[in-house]
């Protein structure tokens, strides 16, 4: 047995608890349809465009879904995960033994069952979804109704011949990256290993000033740094200082690769490092997030008044940078880093210009005004 799926459902159900921003049991009923609709669309897709669809990470983040607002839905209920395993699954399927490395328990009882139809498997699986839309309440009609989902669910994971431990290993990192605050001990630093002149500065301040030009110029240690910059668009929308966006990209990340170029600390000693993590492509990966995501916020008065991103928009974050050592910060990091560099952007544009105060090991970044400075 996986270490990395040494974990019960009912332990599961108790790590989620944490992530549920919802504690209603009405909305968990129907966002547990909503996510079956999801289920069943992610399969009409992949039908429809076969391997141009990525379908194997759709479906398992779907089912993932699924089974989270099963487990919030059993458990404010009043039921553990394992009193729900339907009594076919015990006695009319097959049970095969397999030896564990788990201390308390050295044999494992896995249920195998013939492989259903992947049509038939999710036609029962959104009827049973309709049926759950009434379960407001513990009794025993209920219990037999989410009994007859999970038994739909589990065939539907069979059918779709992924994992469920890959399910819901996928489930647990993107929830509580998403919805727990991040544990600033424990995350990743990506150039601790290197010397000082290859590391982002535990502590920087950046100047930018805007010119009569309607250029934007950096300045670090009293030395320009980078290029001048404009909007380079027809309407001004302040685009000439989104350099902000990389510096808190550095300083709460930890991450970017167009920062470590402004200041000349790639990580040459490392040929690895400097081509695949500090290279042209990674930068180009950033450059274009952050273009992306500043189109997003011109449409939400550059994030004004907001505390959160929408989950939508962090999780085409992940996939924008799949690959790249900044994947392994989890997104609440990443809401983080937006949304306090979007703070100090607002302020740097009304101001056309200012002090840019990064600090690595706080994972903060903060302004002030130019005239403030000796």
């Amino acid at each position: 047995m996986s270490k990395e799926s040494d974990f019960t459902l009912h332990e599961y159900s108790v790590r989620i608890r944490k992530t549920d921003k919802l504690k209603d049991i009405k909305l968990l009923l129907f966002g547990l349809y909503g996510e079956v609709g999801s289920i069943l669309t992610t399969a009409k897709k992949h039908k429809r465009d076969g391997m141009a669809f990525h379908y194997q990470r759709a479906i398992t983040e779907e089912l993932g879904d699924a089974f989270w607002y099963l487990a919030r839905i059993s458990d404010e209920l009043g039921y553990r995960l394992d009193e729900l395993i339907p009594a076919s699954f015990e006695t009319k399927e097959t049970t095969t033994l397999f030896p564990t490395d788990h201390p308390d328990g050295p044999i494992a009882h896995l249920t195998t069952f013939p492989n259903p139809k992947f049509r038939t498997a999710l036609r029962n699986l959104g009827e049973s979804a309709a049926n759950v839309l009434t379960c407001q309440t513990k009794s025993k009609q209920n219990k037999k109704m989410l009994k007859t989902f999970f038994s739909a669910y589990l065939k539907t994971v069979r059918a779709s011949k992924i994992g469920f431990s890959e399910i819901l290993r996928y489930n647990l990192k993107k929830t509580e990256g998403r919805f727990l605050k991040p544990k600033l001990k424990i995350l990743k630093s990506f150039d601790k290993h290197f010397s000082k002149d290859e590391q982002i500065p535990a502590k920087f301040k950046i100047e930018i000033s805007e010119r009569s030009n309607g250029k934007s110029y950096l300045k670090w240690h009293n030395v320009f740094i980078g290029d001048p910059l404009t909007d380079n668009i027809k309407d001004p929308d302040g685009y000439r200082f989104h350099d902000v966006f990389h510096m808190a990209n550095a300083a709460i990340l930890n991450w970017s690769p167009t920062f470590r170029s402004l200041i000349k600390h790639k990580r040459k000693s490392d040929p690895k490092a400097d081509e695949i993590q500090d290279g042209g492509r990674a930068i180009v990966i950033e450059e274009g997030l952050t273009a992306w995501i500043f189109s997003i916020a011109k449409e939400s008065n550059f994030f004004k008044g907001q505390d959160r991103l929408s989950f939508d928009v962090l999780k085409n974050i992940q996939q924008f940078i799949s690959g790249y050592e900044v994947e392994k910060c989890p997104l609440k990091l990443w809401e983080r880093a937006i949304l306090d560099g979007y703070k100090v952007f607002r302020k740097m544009k009304k101001n056309k210009g200012g002090i840019i105060i990064g600090n690595r090991k706080k994972r903060t970044i903060s302004y002030k005004p130019l005239r403030k400075m000796i």
